[in-house]
């Protein structure tokens, strides 16, 4: 998307859950009325830098409804089949009508996998470019074709009316902002604008506590990695480069919506994160407290990775042996378990086995720039 437009990327993007949900509230079939609302993006892009609408929701939702009536008709050429739904839309209200939440519910369908859920969020509510989400998630832009055009064929079948599940759209957003940053669309920026959408049309604290979460790891950004693109662990970091106006906001969030006393699993991690956020220097950290949240997000999730890293904050908070002995309760096939325990070895002073951990973690590790840093880390220790 180019950011040329007076309205901006970022603005134009915002209102696609708008104009995908009401096309397909006019009855449009889901694949149909998502291509659609990419070609009237497309034209915005060439339009608005010249001639800048009085309303760009109208006149996307307008765009978008020839544009699906042009595709319908091609097909019906192709196909020779009739058209599901009349040229002109009813009068009324329609153009008003905001089913953003519906939306997302329905690119967070059972019955799609996590990846495929990820892809037709970002494509069907992010308004992103099947190349763009291509280059994100470092696949060929044929292979997120594929995985876009099955999603969009398994929901084309749902209406907007049927009920959803918020935890699947909470999830799929987490799973976004997870994905972190590459090419040209940075996916963490990503996430938390259309985190900040759900929160909008939503009642839900936890909903408030993602986007607090995505803020507070945000935060941290800028102190992640080096110049030479190497990670930089959280007790390395140059807490002055943390960026103060995200920790502000997200505490904000939370606190709000842990005065709802409706704790979930993100209001947790969150908390979590805040703890961290409010240390100026590392030991200062408060890894008692952090203890005690993980024991509630243990007690909400029973996640195999929230015990390691509760096990891990247990070993802050009481020494390398703590932290040894918790990680021996847990399955030591756990992802990051042989790091864990690297780590606790290295502090303990025995540096051979914390090498030889280190480089097994390497192996196991789900990112390049983690796996350089654990072979790095066995590198230093083994010599």
């Amino acid at each position: 998307m180019d950011e040329s437009t007076p309205f901006g990327a970022a603005g134009i993007r915002e209102l696609v859950p708008a104009a995908l949900s009401v096309l397909v509230g006019r009855g449009a079939d889901f694949a149909t009325a998502e291509d659609a609302v990419q070609d009237a993006l497309a034209k915005a892009v060439q339009t608005w830098p010249q001639r800048m609408p009085d309303d760009p929701k109208a006149w996307l939702i307008t765009t978008a409804w020839r544009c699906f009536v042009d595709l319908a008709r091609s097909d019906v050429a192709r196909r020779r089949r009739e058209l599901r739904v009349v040229v002109e839309p009813p009068p009324g209200l329609t153009e008003a009508a905001d089913d953003t939440l519906q939306l997302y519910f329905l690119c967070a369908h059972p019955s799609l996998t996590e990846s495929s859920a990820v892809a037709l969020t970002l494509r069907a509510v992010g308004g992103l470019t099947t190349r763009q989400i291509a280059r994100a998630f470092l696949v060929p832009e044929a292979t997120m074709a594929q995985r876009i055009s099955r999603a969009k064929r398994t929901v084309s079948g749902e209406r907007l009316d049927r009920p959803g599940d918020l935890g699947a759209v909470l999830r799929v957003l987490y799973l976004v902002f997870n994905e972190g940053y590459s090419g040209d669309v940075d996916l963490v920026a990503e996430a938390i604008r259309l985190t900040r959408q759900v929160v909008a049309v939503t009642d839900d604290p936890d909903a408030a506590g993602l986007l607090a979460l995505m803020l507070l790891h945000a935060a941290r950004r800028p102190a992640r990695t080096r110049s030479d693109g190497t990670l930089v662990p959280l007790r390395e970091q140059d807490r002055s480069k943390w960026r103060t106006d995200l920790i502000v906001e997200g505490i904000a969030v939370l606190q709000s919506a842990l005065e709802r006393d409706r704790l979930g699993e993100y209001q947790a991690q969150a908390a979590i994160a805040a703890l961290h956020a409010d240390a100026q220097r590392v030991q200062d950290t408060d890894w008692v407290q952090i203890v005690e949240w993980y024991d509630e997000l243990v007690a909400l999730t029973d996640s195999p990775v929230a015990r390691l890293n509760r096990a891990v904050a247990v070993g802050e908070a009481g020494g390398p042996q703590a932290g040894l002995a918790a990680l021996a309760d847990l399955d030591p096939a756990l992802p990051r378990h042989a790091a864990a325990r690297a780590y606790f070895l290295e502090r303990s002073g025995d540096r051979a086995q914390a090498a030889r951990l280190y480089a097994e973690a390497a192996e196991r590790a789900e990112n390049t720039t983690e796996r350089d840093h654990l072979i790095r880390k066995a590198a230093e220790l083994g010599s």
